[in-house]
C-alpha cells in the first residue's frame, strides 16, 4: 500500500510525544501495527489512507505514519467514491465521535452541549445534528471555532450558556476545567459523557456541591470497544466502514489544517503538539 495522507491524532499523539503513557496502559495504547515500546519514540498513529499495490483503491488502514506499508486484505478497508483521500484521514475521529453518540443514545428533541470543539467535538456535533430537531451547543474558549458550530448548524460560546440544562453533555477537551465545565451543563440525573484521555495528567472531578443532588451521570466512551447499545449486532470493522460512509459530506474540510509533508514532520509536529491553539486535524502527505 502508498500512503497519501496520514491523520494526526493531536491530543493522543502529543502524550505519546510527551512520554505520558502510564506504564499501566501501555499494552492498551499500542497502535495497531505500532514498531517499538513506550515511552517515546515509537512509530504511532491510526489513521493512513492510501491506494492498494494490487487494485489501485482508495482504502484506509489503521496503521502507523509510513510512507509504503505491507498490511494483510482484512485490515484494509475501503473508502468510499464520495469521500476524496484528504478527508478520509478524518475516519478515526469519526469513528470515536460515533461510538460517542451511541454511548449517549441521543435521541431527537433533546438539546446538547459538547465541550470542546476539536475534530472529535465537532464530529460529534456533526453528528447530533443529524438528529431530527436537536439542538447542539458547541462550547470552546477559541473563538475562532464558532464558525466551525456555525457552519453545522450549531450554536456557540466560550463558556457554559445560562441555563446550563442539556439533555446530553460531552466532554471533549482534554483539560479539567474542561470536565467541570461539562458537569455544571447537565441537567438533573443527566449524562456526562467523557471522551478525554488524560494520559498521566491528574484532573480533578468536582464531586461536591450538587453533583450528588442533581444525581448526575459521568459516562466513559472509549472507541477500543464498539458502544454497548450497538455492541450485539456490529463489529469494529462495520464500525470503521460506517464511520467512513458519513464523512461523505465537503462540509467536514474545515476540521482539515494543510497537510504538512511527510517528510517535514520531524521540524513540524513538535510546533503542533505544543501549540495553544492547534488544528483540528493536522494531515500529512506524502506526495
Amino acid at each position: 500500500m502508498t500512503a497519501l495522507f496520514s491523520g494526526i491524532s493531536r491530543g493522543t499523539e502529543a502524550l505519546v510525544y510527551r512520554g505520558q503513557v502510564p506504564p499501566s496502559q501501555w499494552d492498551r495504547m499500542r497502535a495497531p501495527m505500532q514498531a517499538g515500546t513506550f515511552p517515546f519514540p515509537v512509530k504511532y498513529g491510526y489513521s493512513l489512507v492510501g491506494r492498494r499495490s494490487d487494485t489501485d483503491a482508495l482504502c484506509f488502514v489503521l496503521h502507523p505514519h509510513q510512507d509504503v506499508c505491507t498490511v494483510s486484505r482484512d485490515q484494509v478497508v475501503d473508502v468510499p467514491e464520495d469521500v476524496p483521500p484528504l478527508r478520509a484521514v478524518l475516519a478515526s475521529n469519526m469513528e470515536t465521535a460515533l461510538n460517542a453518540v451511541w454511548d449517549a443514545q441521543i435521541l431527537p428533541a433533546q438539546r446538547v452541549a459538547i465541550v470542546g470543539a476539536g475534530a472529535v467535538g465537532s464530529l460529534i456535533a456533526f453528528l447530533c445534528k443529524q438528529i431530527p430537531e436537536t439542538r447542539v451547543h458547541l462550547i470552546d474558549c477559541q473563538p475562532s471555532r464558532a464558525d466551525i458550530a456555525t457552519a453545522f448548524g450549531c450554536t456557540f460560546s466560550e463558556n457554559p450558556p445560562e441555563p446550563t440544562e442539556f439533555d446530553s453533555v460531552f466532554h471533549c477537551s482534554g483539560t479539567g476545567g474542561g470536565l467541570a465545565a461539562a458537569l455544571r451543563c447537565a441537567r438533573t440525573e443527566g449524562p456526562v459523557v467523557e471522551l478525554s484521555w488524560y494520559g498521566t495528567q491528574a484532573v480533578p472531578v468536582y464531586l461536591g456541591e450538587d453533583f450528588h443532588a442533581r444525581r448526575l451521570q459521568l459516562i466513559s466512551s472509549q472507541v477500543g470497544h464498539v458502544a454497548k447499545p450497538m455492541r450485539h449486532r456490529v463489529t469494529h470493522r462495520e464500525r470503521l466502514e460506517t464511520a467512513l460512509k458519513l464523512l461523505n459530506n465537503s462540509i467536514l474540510d474545515r476540521l482539515l489544517a494543510e497537510p504538512i509533508r511527510f517528510e517535514d514532520a520531524p521540524r513540524d509536529l513538535p510546533a503542533v503538539f505544543s501549540s495553544a491553539q492547534p488544528p483540528l486535524c493536522q494531515p500529512l502527505a506524502y506526495t
